[in-house]
């Protein structure tokens, strides 16, 4: 799974390996501890502009049939094997397809009675995109929240370590498939979604501090302290 990552990065690195001249709608602060919920920036091609924009999206897909929004905080992740069947999927996965910004995510050990958390990135330390589906929600009240989800895969080999899932990280090469609305062959689309290489990642064991989405810092991703 993926509950918590980072973005970290410039937004002109983000502009240049995202392809996108406009990032003004969305916020461009450093975030360390970017957790379920919170606003985060994404990634659509915009069918009349022929461009791709961003734009922020609440952590936690609502399906534009659910009853309430409080679903969000259980959808924050999405099987990749079973998208094509989930209801809460589904739909989004053959229309409503995003990128995700990152530069980072974590995940946990449990050792003995801790969770210990570690920090993945890609060894270049450049920006990437999850594989996400987005929807949008409207109350009866005619409260709109547009919402999105992290794809998940089987862990590659340095995950597996830690975790047996992790987010799916797609191929700069994918992205204007992804994105597409117009492409909906899931056959296609469902091969778009394998582990990353592991050659291409690092792994670090960092603080705890990360464990509390009220830690917001750098110290987050400070390497763990070895005991001497």
């Amino acid at each position: 799974m993926c509950g918590r990552f980072t973005l970290i990065a410039e937004p002109d690195k983000v502009k240049q390996v995202f392809k996108i001249s406009d990032i003004s709608n969305c916020q461009w602060e450093a975030r360390y501890n970017i957790a379920p919920t919170q606003n985060i920036a994404t990634v659509l091609y915009d069918s009349e502009s022929k461009k791709r924009e961003c734009r922020e999206r609440s952590w936690g897909l609502i399906p534009s049939w659910s009853k309430d929004s409080k679903m969000g905080a259980r959808t924050i992740n999405a099987r990749a094997e079973t998208l094509a069947e989930k209801p809460s999927f589904r739909s989004a996965f053959k229309r409503r397809r995003c990128l995700i910004i990152a530069d980072g995510f974590y995940e946990w050990k449990k050792v003995e009675t801790k969770k210990q958390p570690y920090y993945f990135q890609l060894k270049d330390k450049q920006p990437f995109a999850f594989a996400g589906l987005w929807e949008e929600w409207q109350s009866t009240e005619d409260e709109k929240i547009t919402s999105c989800t992290i794809v998940t895969t089987e862990a590659n080999e340095l995950l597996q370590q830690i975790h047996h899932r992790m987010p799916v990280i797609l191929q700069q090469s994918d992205y204007e498939t992804w994105l597409d609305p117009q492409q909906q062959n899931t056959e296609l689309l469902q091969k778009l979604l394998r582990p990353f290489e592991a050659e291409k990642m690092t792994m670090t064991a960092v603080s705890t501090k990360v464990n509390s989405p009220h830690h917001t810092s750098a110290e987050c991703i400070t390497p763990k302290r070895e005991k001497s």
